[in-house]
């Protein structure tokens, strides 16, 4: 519990978890890892490939543009792969839903999980609209720089902050770690100074956070792509509120009964293992070959192995049998009739039986159209899914954040597949030789289907040199992505 004494009137000094974080936004210079400002390239590319691939889809451009009709801002800040200009806030909405619709974005698993890339829509959502105003007032635009090194400090922020607290457990949902974290870099990229971090920092925490009931059946639905569009506008919002002089609180984690620890947190403190540095990004899990929930990943990989095997004998199959981590077994093992689109993404048997029948595992996979084969459904019901102990291990293991699983198929012959068992995905920092080609791929395929080639021969040869990219004023390179 919390040691402030409620009857005090007294502000205490802020919160040390506050001020640690205002003090790594201000002063830490994450341009000092090489290997962080190339991974961020790399996410900042497979983000908005993401976010391309996502306009394909109805349901998700339906939320796109001005809040109210017809609201637009010249001058504002560009949404890729459309003709919108927005309001900083809208526009880091929608940025961010673009992102994260598919669930195809990098992922960090711990003690919490998440998509720290969702926090691009804070960022883009911020520097391009910024960079457009100081360009028209004879000032110098940010740089894509400064772009890559907001990236780091919001991954940063999110994931360790992850490390050691399990928000889950508490049923509140991981894009709370967005909004402050886009809140932080927001604020930060508007010319805040360190008081004013703090204050927006200070909100960001007191807006408490989302339940997860839309992650879990049986309430599993779409919101779960656009919370964190919610989540990352909402940062900016925040942060261009305290440059007004909004006052902050400064105990808005530790006081007593009313902080966050005592209200939402069940007493327990938050913990950190490590300072903020950029060990996130550096280690960050990019979702390369398959949009699906992070812990199936090498599921979905174990079962294409297994696709040619079993092919033609999946009207023999009795039973499937997958191992999983317990993170797995307590998020993705669901079981019944599947609703939609963001039900299925979420299911550990569904994003076996599609490989194994298909040899593939595509975001229509999951829409109703590609649900309708009943021989999905069939096999669901033959899966059994368990937690193998080492695996669960291996995921919590600072020097491997695994992501194990394994696959069995068994058939009515008495006879049986070997068991496939894969430890880290195509998208784990173990794997990066192998899978940035991939990536790459997945960005020239992203843009060839929404951009015109001349525009996409631009943004590859753009995106592939560092420091080109780098010193590339932000609206210009937000101008290369206006369809």
């Amino acid at each position: 519990m919390s040691t402030h004494d409620i009857r005090a009137a007294d502000r205490p000094p802020f919160d040390t978890v506050l001020q640690t974080m205002a003090d790594y936004v201000m002063d830490y210079d994450a341009s000092q890892s090489p290997l962080a400002m190339e991974t961020a390239r790399y996410c900042l590319m497979d983000s908005l490939a993401c976010a391309l691939m996502a306009l394909d889809y109805p349901e998700c451009t339906k939320l796109l543009g001005p809040l109210v009709p017809g609201a637009h801002l010249p001058g504002g800040t560009r949404v890729p792969g459309t003709a919108h200009e927005l309001d900083p806030v809208k526009a880091a909405w929608d940025i961010a839903c673009l992102v994260r619709w598919l669930d195809f974005n990098d992922t960090w698993l711990a003690a919490e999980w998440g998509h720290p890339s969702d926090n691009l829509g804070a960022i883009l959502g911020v520097a391009d609209w910024l960079s457009r105003k100081n360009v028209a007032e004879g000032r110098p635009p940010l740089r894509m720089k400064d772009v890559l090194m907001a990236m780091i400090q919001a991954h940063e922020i999110q994931g360790v902050t992850a490390l050691e607290n399990a928000f889950n457990r508490v049923g509140l949902d991981h894009v709370m770690l967005v909004r402050i974290a886009s809140t932080a870099v927001a604020a930060k990229l508007l010319g805040g100074s360190r008081e004013e971090v703090l204050n927006a920092l200070s909100h960001a925490w007191i807006d408490g956070c989302a339940l997860r009931t839309y992650r879990h059946a049986p309430n599993t639905g779409s919101r779960k792509s656009w919370a964190a569009g919610d989540a990352s506008s909402r940062g900016v919002r925040l942060a261009l509120i305290c440059l007004t002089g909004e006052m902050g609180y400064p105990s808005a984690l530790t006081a007593r009964t009313w902080g966050f620890q005592d209200s939402l947190f069940r007493g327990n403190a938050l913990k950190f293992s490590q300072p903020f540095a950029s060990y996130v990004m550096e280690n960050i899990l990019f979702k390369i070959s398959f949009p699906a929930e992070f812990h199936a990943q090498t599921a979905v990989e174990c079962a294409l192995a297994l696709h040619p095997l079993v092919k033609d004998r999946i009207d023999r199959i009795e039973r499937i049998e997958i191992e999983t981590q317990e993170a797995g077994c307590r998020i993705i093992d669901k079981t019944g009739p599947l609703a939609n689109f963001a039900d299925r993404d979420h299911c550990i048997q569904y994003m076996v039986a599609v490989p194994l029948l298909r040899g593939r595992l595509t975001a229509d996979d999951y829409t109703d159209a590609g649900a309708a084969d009943p021989r999905i459904d069939a096999l669901r019901a033959r899966t059994t899914v368990k937690e193998n102990p080492r695996f669960t291990r291996e995921y919590l293991e600072a020097d491997k954040r695994y992501i194990g699983n394994s696959v069995q198929v068994f058939f009515d012959d008495g006879t049986c597949t070997d068991k496939v068992s894969i430890d880290a995905p195509i998208g784990h920092r173990s794997r990066r030789a192998e899978g940035i080609p991939i990536l790459l791929q997945k960005f020239e395929a992203a843009l060839a289907g929404r951009l015109a080639p001349k525009r996409c021969a631009a943004l590859s040869a753009l995106c592939a040199d560092q420091a080109r990219l780098e010193a590339t004023p932000v609206q210009d390179f937000m101008a290369l992505w206006v369809a």
